[in-house]
């Protein structure tokens, strides 16, 4: 009952205490400094959060040299105004790595930790405690749960997901996770915060895999089927899949890219989640693969080998 009329108190509450100015990312690896980046280049205030300086120092550094790199196509004929930008954007972020302390005044927390759901949930059991009531809490996760993630706390209809895409800085597009106990106003906010980013948002439920994932894991997944009963080669299949559907990658050179323990992590847990599903079986070859270390272009080797 308190729950509800938490929920009712705050729905008579006005937009404008939603509207998100800083916010905390938990998570200094790939998608956590870029989504911080991106949020100090559209003004907002951000606190980075890692568990130890040295993670953060090469957090800032790879954003530096990000900004930077922006900065000189955005203002290729004024130099001047592309170090102002520089400096604007990484004023705008402040590392610590006390996250409880981190999220005392934050407008939202957005997580971007190990793509594990009982590490998240104990992330955010130990958040919702010094969070202030207001807090928005989203989660970056690609495919797991994320009512599983807020049922850890006692903000469900302040939990949301926000699933950025690899680069954040290039890619467009942001899922935004709406659960059955999202309010309409947290959902609002979080739309409202991908499109200030300059991003495009598009709405989706919370069910597995969201909306890109949901089809391009079945999709990767179908093209190791296909080379596994031996009815193509995998540069055939990329070939087919670039000059015939107009993709930029072929299904392996994405799985390649995205990170074959990725998939594979991906694959298994739908696969636990609704085993008699056959979109969902797992992979001999991509299990090998994994096993052998060979998890892509960040190991080398996938399926295919990089020098």
């Amino acid at each position: 009952m308190a729950f509800f009329t938490h929920r009712f108190l705050r729905s008579m509450s006005s937009t404008n205490s939603l509207a998100i100015k800083h916010i905390t990312v938990i998570g200094g690896g790939l998608m956590g400094a870029g989504i911080a980046q991106v949020a100090a280049a559209t003004g907002h205030s951000v606190i980075l959060v890692d568990q130890a300086e040295d993670i953060l120092k090469k957090s800032l550094k790879k954003i530096g040299d990000s900004v930077g790199r922006i900065s000189k196509k955005k203002f290729i004929d004024k130099p001047e105004a592309g170090a102002e930008f520089v400096q604007q954007t990484l004023q705008k972020i402040s590392t610590s790595t006390d996250p409880a302390s981190a999220v005392r005044n934050t407008d939202m927390v957005v997580e971007a930790i190990v793509e594990n759901v009982n590490v998240k949930q104990e992330l955010f059991k130990k958040l919702d405690q010094c969070a202030p009531e207001k807090t928005i809490f989203a989660s970056n996760t690609s495919s797991l749960s994320i009512g599983e993630m807020a049922s850890a706390t006692t903000r469900l209809d302040r939990f949301g997901g926000l699933h950025f895409f690899n680069p954040v800085p290039l890619m467009k597009l942001v899922e935004v996770i709406q659960t059955p106990e999202t309010s309409q106003q947290t959902f609002e906010a979080l739309m409202n915060f991908t499109k200030a980013l300059g991003k495009k948002p598009v709405a989706c439920k919370d069910t597995p895999g969201f909306i890109v994932n949901r089809l391009l894991v079945p999709y990767m997944m179908e093209a190791i089927r296909l080379y596994e009963r031996g009815h193509g080669s995998k540069e055939d299949i990329d070939v087919a899949m670039k000059l015939g559907a107009g993709y930029p990658m072929g299904p392996f050179e994405l799985l390649d890219y995205v990170g074959l323990d990725t998939s594979k992590f991906i694959i298994d847990g739908w696969h636990k989640m609704d085993p008699d599903n056959p979109l969902f079986a797992p992979s001999a070859l991509l299990n090998k693969l994994v096993d052998e270390g060979k998890l892509g272009k960040k190991t080398g080797e996938g399926f295919y080998k990089y020098s």
